[in-house]
């Protein structure tokens, strides 16, 4: 099912208000406990050691500043996915925001699966269906539009098990993980199916990726003139999509530089990590294992979305790092802090 919605379409916030308070945080982050979200566990202290050896100058595995690239998967990875990914649901409240201007809706399918609120309807239109609905809400206007959409969801709407804001469901300890990367010099990018003009609005405030670092699934685009206030319109077209084998491709396309570090969660992130793995430097392949139905959820092989199967057993295999979510973290979401 992660293949089928992504083929359709393919997050504590960060926010400086001065220099002094840019500053301050860089230092605390090299100079206080790295990841304090963290239990004392073998997921965390393979980070660590990795990170001090790589860095090392002295270390044979010492790998320039330059070369420290960081790809990190967003859904089920940097922030949850359930019950549904969350561009799924921002399609979702498109349609109900649009239907009013399209009456036909309310008999057509995948529309009316929407409008009355059947999930099981809406699943059973398949591919086809989800990229006609991903491609009636998120094609057709320019991309400043959208960016606005996406920003006044993410703004009033709320999950439905933790009735906060999707923005709101991001991961504690993986804040941390970007942060500690950052500042032992690592780049850090997003290479998510999701969709790159959904990601691109929030990605710098939420997890202190610059837009220019997100990778994702994509329409196509095209300029217009539009009578000398030019703009770039989205059509209702696939262009990209950024999920399993389109992984590499993407990181190959827009980065250009072979990780060293690379995270996910699902089957889906797979060939990420083996490009990863592949590289001459030494790397670290990092899987998130959703091991806590309490805080979060539970799911992995047998799993409609974010399933884990192949992946588990090929990093158990290659002796990559798993996060066991119940056991390693002491916290899931920033709100956990107050």
């Amino acid at each position: 099912m992660k293949n089928i919605i992504y083929s359709s379409f393919a997050i504590l916030f960060i926010s400086f208000t001065s220099c002094t308070t840019s500053v301050n945080a860089d230092i605390d982050s090299k100079t206080t406990t790295p990841l304090p979200s963290w239990n004392d566990v073998a997921s965390k202290k393979a980070i660590l050691n990795y990170v001090n050896d790589i860095t090392n100058k002295e270390s044979k595995n010492f790998i320039p500043v330059v070369d420290r690239i960081a790809t990190f998967d967003n859904d089920g990875n940097l922030w949850s996915e359930q019950p549904a990914y969350f561009q799924l649901f921002f399609a979702i409240d498109r349609v109900k925001a649009l239907a009013s201007e399209h009456p036909e809706w309310k008999d057509q399918q995948p529309f009316k699966a929407v409008l009355e609120d059947d999930m099981p309807a809406l699943l059973k239109q398949g591919e086809h269906g989800l990229i006609e609905l991903v491609m009636a809400t998120h094609g057709g206007i320019t991309t400043d539009e959208f960016e606005e959409d996406v920003k006044q969801w993410l703004a009033t709407a709320k999950h439905p098990r933790f009735d906060k804001p999707y923005n709101a469901l991001v991961y504690q300890p993986m804040l941390e993980l970007l942060d500690y990367l950052r500042a032992n010099d690592f780049k850090c990018f997003i290479v998510s199916g999701g969709g790159i003009e959904f990601m691109r609005p929030w990605s710098e405030e939420v997890y202190g990726i610059p837009q220019d670092q997100v990778v994702g699934s994509s329409i196509v685009t095209e300029f217009d003139y539009n009578n000398g206030n030019p703009v770039i319109r989205r059509l209702p077209k696939m262009n990209f999509i950024d999920d399993k084998g389109g992984k590499p491709v993407g990181i190959n396309r827009y980065i250009g530089r072979k990780p060293v570090f690379a995270s996910g969660n699902s089957d889906g992130d797979l060939q990420m990590l083996q490009w990863t793995d592949s590289n001459s430097y030494k790397s670290f392949q990092l899987y998130l294992h959703h091991t806590d139905a309490e805080r979060e959820w539970a799911y992995d092989r047998d799993s409609h979305i974010g399933r884990l199967d192949k992946g588990l057993d090929e990093a158990q295999e290659k002796g990559w790092t798993i996060i066991d979510m119940k056991n390693d973290w002491k916290v899931i979401y920033p709100h956990d802090l107050e």
